[in-house]
């Protein structure tokens, strides 16, 4: 893998939310050191985790929109 550029702020984010991870700070904690509320500091996390397993957000059940009614949509 490459080399990534990111900013100190994404870098900082990283570092706090790993904290969480590993146990050493709370959620509620790394939301007021980054400024955001602690539902979003969750999303932050659940996005950490799915990209560290790999897996992809799925459409929840829904279609993706390129077909409509079983039919392609162009047609």
């Amino acid at each position: 893998m490459g080399l990534i550029a990111m900013s100190e702020r994404d870098l900082q984010r990283i570092e706090i939310l790993s904290k969480v991870i590993d146990g050493r700070m709370t959620l509620v904690s790394a939301a007021r050191i980054l400024g955001l509320s602690e539902r979003q500091v969750r999303r932050l996390l659940a996005q950490i985790r799915r990209h560290r397993s790999g897996t992809r957000q799925s459409a929840g059940g829904r279609t993706t929109g390129s077909t409509t009614a079983g039919r392609p949509a162009d047609l």
